[in-house]
């Protein structure tokens, strides 16, 4: 009889563990799923489709993974599933315009290579302050979009995310000067495409 109470209590108590989590994951999800989608689909250059995938994908593998990991620690780990899974794609993506010639550009081309020496650690940018001015966000969308996809990504982490220079690097599988290269490049090629705002 002890034993079935034990067994009876061990199964109420998993249970209850897996509904929490599954709380915990469905909050996450919530809190985190419509900021992915933006910088998906500027990522993959408006493919709705493409982004939702990717989003799910890595929500799933957070899921699988990480189940038991603090909800903070779920955001960079998150953003790292992301932007690998975003990575193969832009591979898959490379080889089949390889493949059938059907691009001139590479997909995953970027400026990696050319990291700007010297670059200060820009501290966390509000961006409606320092690059945003009375843009409307359909403007800035369009012009974050227009950004190279590793600019996205360290402009998107940095301001949206609030993630430090570490963590974006940890993020994007990239040095810190890369990362300030990216976001310094990224902030400065918004302030020229949202400059005709301030005379509004």
């Amino acid at each position: 009889m002890a034993n079935f109470l034990s067994k009876t209590h061990d199964a109420a108590l998993t249970e209850s563990l897996a509904s929490s989590l599954e709380q915990r994951l469905e909050q996450f999800m919530h809190s985190m799923s419509s900021r992915a989608l933006v910088m998906m689909e500027n990522a993959c250059q408006g493919r709705e489709d493409v982004a939702m995938d990717l989003v799910q994908e890595a929500f799933i593998s957070l899921h699988q993974k990480y189940p038991h990991k603090p909800i903070t620690e779920w955001y960079p780990l998150f953003y790292t599933i992301l932007n690998n899974k975003l990575m193969d794609w832009r591979r898959r993506e490379a080889r089949r315009s390889q493949r059938f010639g059907w691009l001139k550009v590479n997909p995953l081309a970027d400026e990696d290579s050319d990291t700007l020496e010297n670059i200060v650690d820009e501290q966390q940018v509000d961006p409606s302050e320092q690059v945003i001015g009375s843009a409307t966000n359909e403007e800035i969308l369009q012009a974050i979009q227009a950004l190279p996809v590793r600019q996205q990504q360290a402009f998107m982490l940095r301001t949206w995310e609030g993630f430090d220079t570490a963590t974006t690097a940890k993020v994007m599988d990239c040095s810190e000067g890369s990362v300030k290269t990216h976001y310094h490049r990224a902030i400065q090629t918004l302030k020229q495409r949202l400059a005709h705002l301030d005379e509004r």
